[in-house]
């Protein structure tokens, strides 16, 4: 697997920095590598759902963002990356430790970019299969991506 080159990796992680959603989520980058990156988020209090356990929300958002992130590590400097559309499949209750998004670049392409993620509960060393993303990113000129 090939390493993130250091100038890259410094633009997705402050593009990261502005996302006040991972921020509150208590999400950061994890492992960033060319059409690839790795989320990882606490499951904190405010994320809950009505059974105690993370909700839907907080899995699709961080599966949404490593996919995005993966997209984004492929695109020119001056290119950022939306979100066209994405399907989540919930496998199992968000429960344990922490979350981990595994984003990946299933399909490059200049106008649109297939992409999937697959989420993890983590419990101690246990990783459990909690949801798989699949959806479509936009490049767009990084003037027009805020």
């Amino acid at each position: 697997m090939a390493e993130c080159d250091p100038q890259l990796e410094a633009r997705l992680r402050d593009s990261f920095a502005r996302q006040s959603m991972m921020h509150t989520l208590g999400a950061g980058l994890t492992d960033i590598r060319p059409g690839q990156c790795q989320i990882t988020s606490s499951i904190p209090p405010g994320a809950l759902q009505q059974h105690g356990i993370g909700h839907a929300g907080l899995t699709f958002s961080i599966g949404d963002s490593a996919a995005g992130y993966a997209a984004l590590s492929l695109m020119p400097e001056d290119q950022e990356v939306v979100t066209s559309e994405m399907k989540i499949n919930l496998l199992a209750p968000a429960q344990g430790d922490h979350l981990v998004a595994e984003g990946r670049v299933i399909r490059p392409g200049r106008r649109l970019m297939t992409v999937q993620a697959d989420v993890y509960a983590v419990k101690g060393e246990t990783r459990h299969h909690i949801a798989v993303l699949l959806g479509t990113m936009v490049p767009v000129p990084l003037s027009h991506a805020g």
